[in-house]
């Protein structure tokens, strides 16, 4: 439901706008001058305000300046009995989204709220996109080897240098190319990001260089490579240990040259870009064994950056949980859920080989599987692989998985029945003579708690 703000301090027009607009829906709200109208602006949000101009203690327009600064978001319908061209010229210059002259024609009054409802909505939208596009993720944590990558960022990033980030996979090498682009004076140039382990080897210099028309099979059109869509900003080549050699051969020609040539072209085409490259491969040893350039290496080394894997850096998973948990809840729209001292202990107690993306998956499922409050046992029975899982000859965890007796009770009876059907090999007769029960509530037992022969 939009809410709209009507200022304004004659009685009759805000009562007859009040009742017509919430007869429409709209969830009203009312300040007799400019100064509570101010005063309510800065503390609540509202959709649409419609604003007098000649009023008591604060101007109209005064109004109208200050509430752009305060809440850029909210559209503002001046209205006046007092209205000339040029109030109607100031007023929209100031920011103002529409001009209505008292006595207000309702269904002027009308369209125009639902026009400015509208747009805020197409603005919330746009920003919701250019967050998503343009939001570069914090590199979290306070361990020291954190600490000393994000020094080096600072150090490096507002030079030319190249840089070379090594790192296992999902250690978040990506993350430190973007700061190092963020943080330079390319930023508000193009990052572009090539992932050379994605890419086709015959593919690889067509996606780097670009192509002509009809220089292969496929090209019906002329395209641009990622070096020249990343002049004057960053060239991210990630997984570079994995380009083939000759895509390795030009890449350090146009190192070298700082030109380029698409592919079934003769031209020449001059670049600026800066090269971050990353790799999960020990590339000294690619060298080694013919797999990799010895002078690219050295081109593109001038500054090494390597991201500690997870395990090394296990006293930041709590504050990487933390960062997680409000992402995710952001983006399924749901709660942030407590997590408790020990769940955080279990949690540093894991094998994360895969990482800070595997730890963020993990939090993911979590957050959906466990509701408001994430125990030691939830990390057992959706972290934990299950040969590391204590057993039911545990009691505390049992005790800590349940708050209600009655779930307790029943997991207990399940848990018991369900042990001695497997030692009796399922036979219901010999279970209920050794249980002491009737067959037929033996079988409703199995029934209402879905117990089945695995």
């Amino acid at each position: 439901m939009a809410k709209i703000l009507i200022i304004d301090d004659e009685e009759t027009i805000r009562s007859t706008l009040s009742e017509i607009l919430e007869y429409e829906g709209y969830e009203v709200e009312v300040a007799v001058d400019g100064k509570d109208g101010l005063d309510r602006i800065i503390a609540e949000s509202h959709d649409v305000i419609l604003c007098d101009i000649k009023m008591p203690k604060m101007d109209g327009m005064e109004v109208l300046a200050k509430a752009i600064e305060a809440k850029p978001s909210s559209q503002i319908i001046m209205i006046s009995g007092h209205g000339t061209i040029d109030t109607a010229m100031e007023a929209t210059r100031v920011g103002a989204y529409d001009f209505i002259q008292k006595p207000p024609d309702l269904n002027r009054v009308l369209v125009s709220i639902r026009n400015a409802i509208d747009k805020v909505g197409l603005v919330k939208e746009t920003q919701k996109l250019k967050q998503k596009v343009t939001r570069t993720t914090a590199i979290v944590g306070s361990s020291p080897l954190i600490t000393r990558i994000n020094e080096q960022i600072e150090r490096v990033a507002p030079t030319e240098a190249r840089v070379l980030i090594t790192g296992g996979n999902g250690t978040g090498k990506e993350l430190v190319a973007r700061w190092l682009h963020e943080k330079s004076k390319r930023n508000q140039a193009p990052f572009v990001e090539v992932n050379c382990a994605a890419i086709p080897s015959e593919l690889i210099e067509s996606e780097l260089f670009g192509h002509e028309k009809g220089s292969f099979t496929g090209a019906y059109k002329s395209r641009a490579g990622k070096f020249e869509q990343a002049n004057g900003g960053t060239l991210f080549l990630d997984e570079i240990g994995d380009m083939s050699l000759s895509a390795q051969a030009k890449v350090l020609r146009a190192l070298q040259e700082n030109k380029i040539t698409r592919i079934g072209s003769d031209k020449s085409v001059t670049v600026d870009v800066r090269i971050v490259a990353a790799t999960n491969k020990d590339l000294l040893s690619e060298i080694e064994n013919g797999n990799f350039r010895e002078d690219l290496y050295h081109r593109l080394s001038v500054i090494l950056i390597h991201v500690p894997s997870l395990k090394d850096r296990k006293s930041d998973i709590p504050e990487l949980v933390k960062h997680f948990l409000k992402n995710i809840t952001e983006e399924q729209g749901m709660p942030i859920p407590t997590v408790s001292a020990k769940a955080l202990e279990e949690l540093q107690k894991q094998n994360w080989s895969g990482n800070i993306r595997q730890l963020r998956n993990v939090v993911e499922r979590l957050v959906i599987m466990c509701g408001s409050k994430i125990n030691e046992q939830d990390i057992h029975d959706y972290v934990s692989p299950p040969d590391k899982r204590p057993t039911n000859s545990s009691p505390v965890a049992i005790y800590e998985r349940f708050e209600k007796f009655q779930e307790f009770k029943d997991f207990m009876e399940k848990e018991f029945i369900k042990f001695h059907l497997e030692k009796n090999n399922w036979n219901i007769s010999r279970t209920a003579e050794v249980l002491d029960i009737q067959r037929s509530h033996l079988y409703n037992k199995i029934k209402e708690y879905g117990i089945t022969k695995e």
